[in-house]
Formats: C-alpha cells, sequence, structure tokens
C-alpha cells in the first residue's frame, strides 16, 4: 500500500508541477485541495502531500488565512541569480579542479551516468535536479572554500525552479547531458580556465533559455 499511495501523490505532484511550469496556471493563484482532488480523481491527501513536495521545490506557497498559492516565476528574477551562480560556481571549481582525486572523477562519471539515465526516462521528479547538484558538487568538493560553497548553495537553492523549468520545458533534456560530458573531460585534464569559462557558459545558456521561455509565458498570459 505505501509504495502504490507514493506513486500517486508523485503523479499528482508531476501534474501539478506541470500545469504550474507551464503558465496553466499562473503564479499567485490558489491551488484548491478539493478542486485538484476532483480533477485529478484523488483524494484530498495524495493532493495535500503533493502540494508540501511542491512546496520544498519552491513552486507551492503555503500563507495564513490563503491557504496553497503557485508562486510567481518572473523572467526579471533570473539574471542575478544566475549571474552570481556563474561567478560563484566558477570560483569553486578553480579552486578545486587540481586537487579533484582520480575517485572523485570516477564518481562525478557515475551521477553523471545516473543522471543520462533519468533524463533519458524523462524524469520530472526531483532526481534529475537532486544528480545534477550532485555531479556539480562533485567538481567543486576539493576547493576547501566554505564561506563561497554556503552561498552557492543558497543560490542553487533559490534556482531551483527555474532549472527545473529549464529540464522540462526550455530544452534542458536535449543540451545538458552533452555539455556535462565536456565539463567533466575539462576537468579530467585539468584545463582550469577551459573548465571555467565552459561552466559560466553552462549556467549563463541555461539562463537565457530559461529567460525566453518566461518572457514567452508572461506575454501570452498579457493577452
Amino acid at each position: 500500500m505505501a509504495i502504490e499511495h507514493k506513486t500517486r501523490t508523485q503523479l499528482v505532484a508531476e501534474a501539478i508541477r506541470a500545469k504550474i511550469l507551464s503558465g496553466e496556471i499562473k503564479g499567485g493563484e490558489p491551488l484548491r485541495q478539493a478542486a485538484l482532488a476532483t480533477e485529478l480523481n484523488v483524494s484530498r491527501i495524495p493532493v495535500r502531500e503533493a502540494l508540501l513536495q511542491l512546496e520544498a521545490e519552491g513552486l507551492v506557497n503555503f500563507e495564513a488565512h490563503k491557504g496553497a498559492t503557485a508562486t510567481q516565476l518572473s523572467a526579471s528574477q533570473i539574471d542575478e541569480i544566475f549571474d552570481l551562480r556563474a561567478l560563484l560556481e566558477a570560483e569553486l571549481l578553480s579552486y578545486s579542479i587540481n586537487d579533484l582525486t582520480h575517485q572523485d572523477l570516477i564518481d562525478a562519471e557515475l551521477i553523471l551516468i545516473e543522471l543520462e539515465d533519468a533524463m533519458d526516462a524523462g524524469d520530472s521528479h526531483l532526481e534529475t535536479g537532486d544528480l545534477n547538484s550532485k555531479f556539480h558538487g562533485k567538481l567543486y568538493s576539493r576547493a576547501c572554500r566554505p564561506q563561497t560553497q554556503e552561498l552557492v548553495n543558497m543560490y542553487s537553492k533559490n534556482s531551483e525552479r527555474y532549472v527545473r523549468m529549464h529540464i522540462l520545458l526550455a530544452g534542458g533534456l536535449t543540451t545538458a547531458p552533452e555539455e556535462h560530458r565536456i565539463l567533466l573531460e575539462l576537468c579530467r585534464n585539468k584545463e582550469t580556465r577551459k573548465a571555467c569559462d565552459f561552466l559560466k557558459k553552462h549556467i549563463l545558456g541555461a539562463k537565457n533559455d530559461i529567460k525566453k521561455l518566461l518572457i514567452k509565458l508572461e506575454d501570452e498570459q498579457r493577452k
């Protein structure tokens, strides 16, 4: 029963997530549990659990006396978050790359294989985002820059919902695997400058893809 119930919750979360990221459910719009349960032909329990999962992803807010609402996804928020990520993550990589061990690179390769398998399966749950973070984290793991790492963790959390949009709707499933492979090879060869420049390009490219999609969705909502 537990496995079946968990699967139902995940399917409900996937359906609601897709509606939010596609703009079908607009930012600030209330998420009525009873209406969603009826629409998705489930009880309120998996809907409630799915909304809590989406809150953890930054896609849903719970407010006193208002209940659950969809969070605002704004193109204007993207630039600063992703620009800072590009600078800080390249900084971490520059301090880490020369001290990455053979085992670190093997571990990164194994994470990348797992991530590629999840993407090939069209994964739309948290797994792809978690594996993406683990892959990048492994490459930064020898930096010994705890303050910078703390900032990277904060901005990564702030950008999770946008990264998910990139994976699901803005071409990330197509471009990310090849770019990760290139980055890993540059790290393996200890090409610090090229690796850091490519990492910045990787992050800023995702930013531009997401901005285009958000601007398109915002234009459609104004019509």
